[in-house]
């Protein structure tokens, strides 16, 4: 595997906030937390010589049009037949390992682009200053991002931005089939795997309703507990593991009660 670290820096050099990445997921904490230079860049890139390259999405948001997935969402059939597409104007673009494409804009300083998962179907709008997006040269499962121009990266209309930012229809039809354009619990979960659990003075808090949240969609107990993991490793001065520990058990302890209440309940009821 190619070492990245010219690309790393060239990156970095230019403003961009670099991330060394595994697998997709980045290798350092930085949530909140300054670029790094060029000169952090060659020293993270000492300590993890084959990393691949991700950037944050600070000054700029992505469009993220992904190919047909398993539910049958094809986000650029969502984007050939979405009726603004003519404000889609060009600019950078590249296409990903999986052979999706991502449009990349900068952010207006007029209005602020909220990030939308799920903005059309099949088609994602990355904007949080905490979420990032792999880059060319970059590499996954043997395959890599590539640049499909040389265009910069333009700033688009306002018109735009309200378009993204609009979330007062509560559901669509697409292709025979209903999705909803609002931001549901099950999104927010994702987000604070990311983003993290948010300010200092509530963290513990968000810590217990994000455990409850997975416990509560039946996410395995394993599986919760390295979710809580990641997000409070994405977390600005994230809890002592000995905190998280114990606010997982507690949280774990609950849903048992709660699901032996439930099926308590459910027999009464039958009699």
């Amino acid at each position: 595997m190619e070492n990245l670290v010219n690309y790393a820096v060239a990156y970095a050099r230019k403003g961009l906030s670099v991330l060394p990445m595994l697998n997709k997921k980045p290798l350092i904490k930085f949530a909140d937390q300054p670029p790094l230079t060029a000169d952090e860049v060659k020293q993270t890139w000492k300590k993890y010589p084959f990393a691949q390259i991700g950037i944050r999405t600070t000054d700029f948001f992505v469009i993220d049009i992904d190919t047909k997935n398993a539910h049958g969402k094809d986000g650029f059939k969502s984007i050939d037949e979405y009726e603004h597409k003519d404000l889609l104007i060009p600019t950078l673009e590249q296409e990903t390992a999986s052979g999706g494409r991502q449009l990349i804009y900068f952010k207006r300083k007029d209005i602020a682009v909220t990030q939308n998962i799920g903005w059309l179907p099949g088609v994602d709008v990355k904007a949080h200053v905490n979420n990032y997006i792999v880059i060319a040269p970059s590499e996954h499962r043997g395959k890599k991002y590539k640049w499909l121009n040389k265009n910069p990266i333009v700033t688009p209309s306002k018109e735009l931005i309200e378009l993204i930012n609009k979330r007062d229809v509560s559901s669509e039809t697409y292709d025979g089939e209903s999705y909803s354009t609002e931001k549901t619990g099950t999104s927010n979960l994702f987000e604070e795997i990311v983003n993290g659990l948010g300010e200092t003075g509530g963290r513990n808090n968000a810590l217990a309703s994000f455990i409850g949240g997975l416990l509560f969609r039946n996410v395995e107990v394993e599986t919760a507990y390295k979710l809580a993991q990641l997000a409070n490793d994405n977390t600005d001065k994230s809890l002592p593991p000995k905190e998280l520990e114990r606010t997982f058990d507690s949280m774990v302890s609950k849903e048992i009660k709660r699901r032996e209440t439930a099926k308590r309940i459910g027999k009464q009821l039958k009699k």
